[in-house]
């Protein structure tokens, strides 16, 4: 067992939730900040994809770099098998083609709120789907509790409800001028 590994089971048996809530956290925070980076570039036409370029430059920061220290740190082989290369692979276009889409639906005039809302909705049930279908329950979907479904419905009718009733836009800005004529009053 390496130092980590060791640190981590001797911390407790939830820690797992405390770094599934950093995801939460980030990913949350996702929609709005890559939305305030493409408006940020000042550049309507392609600030997406000046964001988006960003967005790669920081996964290659965390997502190459980091791991590849904690392999060198925890003194791992580097042997890794093609269906395990494979999968992650995979695993990481899926993450980027769902980053691009992001920035796809921004473009056609998604508001962040509602785009993140649909996304963080049904995301969840894709995967509880697809989980039943490559990893089914030993007893047959037939033992699953109807909560679990009753969670997908509810997952999907939240998500509808924040695209039925999102917030409506900001009041619009005064131009610079106006602005300062009216402080000075």
């Amino acid at each position: 067992m390496t130092a980590m590994q060791d640190s981590v089971s001797s911390s407790g048996q939830n820690l797992w939730l405390a770094f599934a809530m950093i995801s939460v956290f980030c990913w949350g925070l996702y929609g709005i900040l890559l939305h305030s980076g493409q408006l940020a570039m000042g550049d309507p036409a392609n600030g997406r994809m000046k964001a988006f370029l960003w967005v790669g430059i920081a996964y290659l920061l965390v997502a190459v770099i980091g791991p590849a220290v904690m392999l060198l740190l925890n003194g791992a082989n580097w042997s890794m098998p093609g269906q395990g290369v494979l999968w992650s692979l995979v695993a990481g276009a899926a993450g980027a083609a769902g980053a691009f889409g992001v920035l796809l639906a921004f473009g056609a005039k998604g508001h962040p709120a509602v785009v993140m809302s649909i996304i963080f909705a049904g995301a969840p049930m894709v995967n509880a789907l697809v989980s039943l279908w490559l990893h089914p329950p030993k007893d047959g979907i037939g033992s699953i509790s109807p909560l679990f479904f009753l969670g997908i419905v509810l997952a999907a009718v939240g998500g509808l409800l924040v695209t039925l009733y999102k917030p409506g836009p900001p009041p619009p800005q005064k131009p610079a001028a106006q602005a300062n004529a009216t402080s000075a009053r």
